[in-house]
């Protein structure tokens, strides 16, 4: 007893000149002070403070209100002028707490007014060293469209002509006096504007000519002037439309009766109120046989119909009616040329129907695929989401176009005028229909301010659509995934910016509100919070926010709440800023047992005051490769007689695992160049080609960001070590994610190899 109390007294003095000596030197090298740096540090000051209309949950709070704004509308389309007519009767319901001094309309299709400010926003070039004859028409010697929305009148319920000011894309309605909370304000506008020629003049919406039989094909959305959103987040949402980032709009009814000409083909948001009036008497018995086809589209309108219908260009005019119910918008599309097919789908016992038109252009791989794909995309999504709502589901055919309004959207995917198409036009035209209609879902029901955040209804769009792509095509080239981001988180640091970045700032948009989203949540679906605890998460999220306004703090609470995870560190470095992920291994030190004291050994015990001869056949011995100079007079487990005792000690079950008992054993650094802090997966290969795959979470980084050491004990000698072997965290720099290091070959030798073959 007497000698341990010594040897803890020499230990304790020992320690206290080693603290004293520490105090010295940090009196001498002391560092100024700072504020929380931890990467894990939570985020409570850049999210909004909790209230009664948004929770700390993520839910809407009980005390949680949105307007309503309902819309009758007759629209008419003149094919011979190109022009759009329309007037509306808008009934805004004033559901907030708040008294509102004016209200805000959106006129988007102002964008593309002669005095519209946006070209004067976008960077212009020579566009290189020189131009074809079509090109420079258009840049340099055509007229500029002469878009914009020409307002007949605005009224109010009597007629009374009301006060209104435009500033570019918005108009604010001065009202005479403040709406109270409860009351509606009913008033009338009237308008027109030129349709624009989306494939010469750019555009979401517009018109497709076909010189070879003179026919358009209309595909209509902005078309009418629609009231903004107000909440307790922003008040009114009035920024500017620039053309790119898109639109927060507020949920309603829709009564529209739209004029085209007579041999049109016609769809649009809504539930077609008079089929009868518009279809012929086959097309409507096809059109209910439809109904009840669950397995293979029935076509309403056949090539051969639209093909007739191509040369007839009638003078009379046809009215199809539609109404829809608790939708955002509404979105046309019409043309002569169409070919008309639908299926039914079962959505949990529930029939809607998913449509496509398409000219004949389209085909053979619009009648192929079109349908089913949407079809797809309605039960893939409504299996991670919530069950669709609406009745139905539309895929439009149009050239140049991927654009998404309620219960129908354009989709871009032409064969060549033979027919035929490769693969990547096929994969194409499946991606886009796929992607579009999945926003019904986002941000068409989960409706959020696609003005402000774009991820929100793209990134998480897209990563639903990796889901049904999947099913659909299980070797479909996806996007999305982590493995294809390396080379956009890898670039200049001058054009990122973080996801959290209003839409109109961003550089490269795509990856930015599409791919990088969806990987990321790609990453905490399958690699940090495992498929179950994601979807519950996800699905409770999509079901809070049916229908309502969410924000990106209600997301990410609601993915935390209904998990029981912190991922606060995920949203900030994954979200809030352009680190990238690069995890390595630094350094490996291979250590082997042995019953001879080692020099390190021999140093340790020297630093404490212990004398090695007093345990002599009482330790076991870590020896590096160096220490023990021949690996083979390493010792085993079974070597030690002094483990005999304990080795008996041991339940049969503790026993039977000895024969997978730790004979050697790996230091292993693993470096983090990367800013990220993501889950670090280790894959140890052994001597017999046997594998076995470790993940530690992210939190291993909470104390040492920049370096973590884990030793791996085995039975087996492990003769290689992989970071992240199959792509999970998009890793930048794999280089330094093997021991022993892979040696890549270099440009020359590659070249050389291929030659050989």
């Amino acid at each position: 007893m007497k000698k341990i109390n010594q040897l803890l007294l020499s230990f304790l003095i020992i320690s206290s000149f080693a603290f004293a000596q520490d105090q010295e030197t940090e009196k001498k090298e002391r560092k100024p002070g700072h504020t929380n740096l931890s990467k894990f540090r939570q985020l409570k000051q850049e999210l909004p403070t909790p209230n009664t209309q948004r929770t700390a949950s993520g839910a809407p709070g009980h005390l949680y209100t949105q307007q309503q704004v309902d819309y009758v509308m007759n629209i008419t389309i003149d094919e011979k002028s190109q022009k759009l007519f329309g007037d509306e009767v808008i009934t805004y319901h004033n559901n907030s707490k708040d008294y509102l001094e004016y209200l805000w309309v959106q006129l988007d299709q102002n964008m593309r007014a002669p005095d519209s400010k946006t070209p004067n926003v976008k960077q212009t070039t020579m566009g290189g060293s020189f131009n074809g004859p079509v090109t420079f028409t258009k840049n340099h010697l055509k007229k500029p469209f002469e878009g914009g929305f020409n307002l007949d009148y605005v009224k109010d319920v009597n007629d009374k002509s009301l006060s209104y000011t435009i500033n570019s894309t918005m108009m604010r309605i001065n009202l005479d006096k403040p709406l109270a909370p409860g009351e509606q304000f009913v008033f009338k506008i009237k308008w027109w504007y030129n349709i624009n020629n989306y494939i010469n003049d750019g555009g979401r919406s517009g018109y497709e000519h076909f010189p070879k039989d003179g026919n358009d094909l209309y595909v209509i959305a902005q078309f009418f002037p629609r009231l903004a959103v107000y909440d307790n987040v922003e008040g009114w949402q009035n920024m500017q439309f620039w053309g790119r980032s898109e639109f927060a709009l507020e949920f309603g009814n829709y009564t529209v009766n739209i004029t085209v000409p007579a041999d049109h083909i016609l769809n649009a948001t809504g539930i077609l109120q008079n089929p009868k009036e518009v279809l012929s008497r086959t097309q409507h018995k096809r059109f209910q046989a439809a109904k009840k086809s669950f397995d293979e589209p029935v076509l309403i309108v056949t090539q051969a119909e639209a093909e007739a219908a191509e040369k007839l260009h009638s003078d009379k005019t046809k009215t199809w009616k539609f109404y829809a119910e608790n939708v955002r918008d509404i979105g046309i599309a019409t043309s002569r040329k169409f070919i008309w097919d639908a299926m039914a789908v079962d959505i949990n016992g529930k029939t809607v129907m998913a449509y496509s038109l398409y000219p004949k252009e389209g085909n053979p791989l619009w009648e192929k695929h079109s349908t089913k794909v949407v079809a797809n995309t309605l039960k893939v999504y409504s299996k991670y989401t919530f069950d669709y709502p609406y009745h139905k589901a539309i895929s439009v055919h149009a050239r140049q176009q991927g654009m998404e309004y309620p219960q129908i959207c354009w989709n871009y995917g032409r064969p060549k005028e033979d027919g035929s198409y490769s693969d990547r036009v096929k994969n194409g035209m499946i991606g886009v229909v796929t992607h579009e209609v999945g926003h019904n879902f986002f941000p068409m029901i989960v409706n959020s301010d696609e003005r402000q955040w774009t991820w929100m209804d793209e990134g998480l769009n897209s990563f639903v659509q990796i889901q049904a792509l999947t099913l659909y095509d299980p070797n479909f080239p996806l996007r999305g995934i982590p493995k294809k981001m390396v080379g956009y988180m890898s670039m200049d640091q001058d054009y990122l910016s973080p996801i959290m970045t209003q839409g109109d700032h961003v550089y490269n948009f795509g990856p930015n509100a599409y791919s990088k989203p969806a990987a990321g949540l790609t990453m905490l679906r399958n690699t940090i919070m495992g498929p179950e605890l994601f979807d519950h998460a996800f699905r409770t999220y999509s079901k809070r926010w049916m229908f309502k306004h969410p924000t990106p703090a209600d997301f990410f609470r609601t993915m935390e709440d209904a998990s029981a995870m912190d991922l606060d560190w995920f949203w900030r470095g994954w979200f809030y800023t352009t680190d990238y992920c690069d995890i390595g291994i630094k350094e490996v030190k291979r250590y082997f047992l042995t019953d001879k004291p080692t020099e390190t050994a021999k140093a340790d015990a020297e630093k404490y005051g212990m004398n090695l001869d007093d345990f002599k056949n009482k330790l076991i011995y870590f020896a590096t490769e160096d220490e023990i100079g021949n690996p083979k007079k390493a010792k085993k487990i079974k070597d030690f007689s002094m483990l005999e005792k304990h080795l008996n000690s041991l339940t049969d079950a503790e026993k039977s695992r000895l024969k997978d008992a730790p004979n050697y054993f790996y230091e292993v650094t693993f470096d983090k160049p990367g800013g990220l802090v993501l889950p670090l997966i280790v894959e140890l290969t052994y001597e017999d080609g046997t594998k076995k795959r470790q993940q530690f979470p992210a939190e291993i980084w909470s104390k040492h960001d920049n370096e973590v050491k884990r030793v791996f004990a085995s039975s087996k000698q492990i003769t290689n070590i992989a970071v992240d072997p199959d792509l999970e965290t998009a890793d930048i720099d794999i280089t330094n994610n093997s021991w022993p290091k892979k040696i890549e070959n270099n440009q020359f030798e590659k070249f050389k190899d291929k030659l050989k073959k």
